[in-house]
């Protein structure tokens, strides 16, 4: 600790706590909108009288048993509908954006998202196989639907091609990746496009959806997955942190003092891999969160990643919560796509972003 630390970096713990009470909040009140109106009372209701018990089926059937038909109709809501998606949004918003922030640091570039390396493309690909080829036939993998195993598997294989391609005896190249992830984004975008031209309204509406991206499948087990993925994540960048702010000055100056740039690297093509991959499998294609995120945190704390990332991801959580409540309210009881609510509030903060690139710490 020095005396040039801003007061918020001396008590760095404590604003983390902050606003991750500040997150729990906002999940908590999240889970009065929705399609049905709730009361604070009957939240309240809820809160003293389940949520103790929220894991015990046995205490939660015999409350359920003990109250009024109206009341049990908003705990199912909460518990079966609401709380499952409001904890999905939270753990999807942070990995998003926590990998926004680590790839943006790991090329350098401010304008960097996890899409650059083709993830979602391929993801978006691999959907649409199996939605057109195997449309027919049902059932799940490890807990994922056929089309979301096909997600997953899809954007996997598409940062596979994209690393390959960009390592020879000499390294990884980072501007090959990035040339490497532009190719593959349109192979995999034009596979997606003979999918989609040889498939029934049935499948082009199928894909359509998936495209636009929704939490409207959310339930516990989905919510396991993520949170399977974002855990470890979170344990493993923290002894990062160190490597990605010397990746900042240049590859060469950051093996001058000591680190290990191939490792690095696959670390973070893994780790964004995996995280990205999961994400989009789960909730399709949600535009901006990792590169429209990170940018806010950068202009506020600026560019070191001990502080970027960890907030990236508390305030990706807390974005993708309120998108998804603006979703499954503005036209309820209709339901938006999350997806094109975060596009459309992402475009013109990134316009703006652009036109203001000269305050940024990552010019």
């Amino acid at each position: 600790m020095t005396a040039d630390e801003p007061l918020w970096q001396r008590y760095w713990p404590w604003v983390l706590v902050f606003f991750f009470i500040i997150l729990i909040l906002a999940i908590y009140i999240s889970l009065l909108f929705g399609a049905v109106a709730m009361s604070i009372d009957q939240l309240f209701f809820w809160t003293k009288g389940v949520l103790p018990n929220l894991f015990n089926a046995e205490k939660v059937a015999t409350i359920e048993q003990t109250v009024r038909a109206t009341e049990l109709q908003n705990q199912v809501i909460i518990q079966q509908l609401r709380l499952p998606r409001a904890l999905l949004a939270a753990s999807i918003g942070a990995l998003m954006a926590s990998c926004g922030a680590i790839t943006q640091g790991l090329f350098r570039n401010p304008l960097a998202d996890p899409s650059l390396i083709g993830v979602s493309a391929g993801a978006t690909a691999g959907a649409s196989a199996v939605i057109v080829l195997t449309h027919s036939l049902q059932g799940s993998v490890l807990g994922l639907s056929l089309v979301s195993f096909g997600a997953f598997i899809g954007g996997v294989l598409a940062v596979i091609v994209v690393y390959r391609v960009a390592t020879s005896i000499h390294g990884t190249s980072v501007s090959s990746m990035l040339l490497a992830g532009i190719a593959i984004t349109f192979l995999a975008g034009s596979i997606s496009n003979l999918l989609e031209f040889i498939a029934d309204n049935e499948m082009l509406r199928r894909i359509s959806l998936w495209r636009m991206g929704g939490l409207d499948i959310a339930d516990y087990p989905r919510v396991f997955i993520v949170s399977f993925v974002l855990v470890p994540v979170f344990f493993i960048l923290p002894k990062y942190y160190a490597a990605l702010n010397a990746l900042l000055l240049g590859e060469s100056e950051a093996r001058h003092l000591g680190v290990n740039v191939a490792h690095i690297k696959k670390i973070i093509v893994c780790v964004v891999a995996v995280s990205v991959g999961v994400s989009v499998a789960i909730a399709g294609t949600i535009s901006f969160m990792g590169l429209v995120v990170p940018h806010i945190i950068r202009m506020c704390i600026g560019p070191n990643h001990r502080f970027l990332v960890p907030l990236s991801a508390l305030l990706g959580a807390l974005l993708l919560l309120v998108a998804d409540v603006f979703a499954r309210t503005v036209i309820a009881p209709t339901e938006l796509p999350v997806g094109l609510v975060t596009a459309i509030i992402g475009a013109p903060v990134f316009i703006s972003l652009l036109r203001r690139r000269h305050h940024y710490a990552m010019d």
